[in-house]
């Protein structure tokens, strides 16, 4: 049964060998493949086909199928040797025939294990209706069926239950949200008679006798219909005794500075006047320098404005230098051209004057000149 079994696996695995590789003839007879019987060990087998036991088929037939291209005599390769070939055949046989019988073994154990599992019926009726039921197809169905309603009548109780839950849930929440707001209400009741009773209090003691507007209404300071007048007065009057948050502050601050600074250098470019001599040129440039330097500044009071504003669109952009002096110069040459079109238009009206009444003013100064 082994020189079969190897003898039929040999003729395979010489199929499997290319074309241009000839069988061997010493070995390749069908009287020697019946009178086979392997002489090496199966471990040195193992190590001339450069495997390991517990290895695979396929990976004895791709190391023989290598091999054979080597040592093969009619391939024709520099390391070709019959001797090398003939171990190499005899080795694969002999791990063929080890790794057939393993795996015949493992197939026989699988099987044993196989008979003490229970099996599942794998008829095509017992795969449908979700495997539930059992006797006919029909009796299966009906059963089924009645499955199908008691899933579902379970599925709404669920349903009703969730539902009746949250609903409870959602009570218990706005029973503890109206227990927050009354507590808040209470709260806020209890600071607005504290707050009063602090203010009759006052009086009482004569704290508002000083005040310059006691027993006058407030004024309203807007007349915006959209405001409440009692919250714009609160803040009013907060704002005018300095309670104002800081970035309120800043940025009030760098709209006053800035506008201060383009008015600073508009009026020290028309000190200077035109046209630009060396000496003015110089002058300008010491100005334009202490006018970089302002603005160098003022944008970091525009980074520490940023870092504190609670709005991103109240935020803040830099002034560039050079474009508040190109914007000084051009304010400048504005202001002159408006000064020389107001100076002609002044000339103009005293020419027109001199011509309508010339002799009127000539004789009034001949009777100043008289009189004196």
């Amino acid at each position: 049964m082994l020189t079969n079994n190897i003898g039929h696996h040999f003729m395979v695995h010489q199929a499997m060998i290319p074309r241009n590789l000839k069988p061997f003839p010493y070995i390749c007879g069908s009287r020697m493949l019946s009178g086979y019987k392997p002489k090496r060990n199966i471990k040195d087998s193992y190590k001339i086909l450069e495997l390991e036991e517990g290895c695979s088929l396929d990976d004895v037939r791709n190391s023989y199928r290598s091999l054979a291209k080597k040592y093969h005599p009619d391939s024709g390769s520099a390391t070709a040797d019959s001797e090398a070939f003939m171990k190499v055949e005899e080795a694969y046989r002999v791990v063929l025939s080890d790794v057939a019988t393993k795996k015949k073994s493992n197939e026989s154990n699988e099987e044993e294990e196989d008979q003490f599992k229970p099996k599942a019926p794998q008829h095509r009726h017992y795969l449908s209706f979700e495997g539930v039921g059992f006797g006919t197809p029909s009796q299966r169905e009906k059963q089924y069926m009645q499955f199908r309603v008691d899933r579902a009548t379970e599925q709404v109780l669920e349903y009703r239950k969730q539902r009746l839950e949250s609903q409870y849930a959602g009570t218990d929440l706005m029973k503890a949200k109206d227990v927050r707001e009354s507590k808040k209400v209470k709260i806020t009741q209890a600071v607005e008679r504290l707050v009063e009773d602090l203010i009759q209090e006052s009086m009482a003691k004569g704290d508002f006798d000083n005040l310059s507007g006691k027993g006058k209404p407030l004024q309203k300071f807007s007349d915006c219909p959209h405001i409440d007048p009692m919250t714009h007065n609160l803040n009013r009057i907060l704002i005018d005794n300095g309670y104002q948050p800081e970035w309120i502050l800043l940025q009030k601050e760098i709209r006053e500075t800035i506008e201060r600074l383009r008015k600073n250098i508009v009026a020290s470019r028309s000190q200077l006047g035109g046209p630009m001599t060396p000496y003015r040129q110089k002058q300008w440039n010491r100005i334009c320098e202490q006018f970089i330097e302002d603005i160098r500044k003022l944008n970091k009071r525009i980074d520490n404005f940023n870092l504190v504003v609670p709005i991103m669109s109240r935020q803040m952009v830099h002034f560039s230098a050079d474009k508040e002096i190109v914007r000084a110069q051009k304010t400048y040459e504005a202001l002159m051209e408006n000064r020389e079109v107001s100076n002609s238009d002044t000339k103009e009206k005293e020419e027109e004057n001199v011509k309508r009444f010339g002799w009127k003013s000539s004789l009034f100064k001949w009777l100043n000149l008289t009189l004196k």
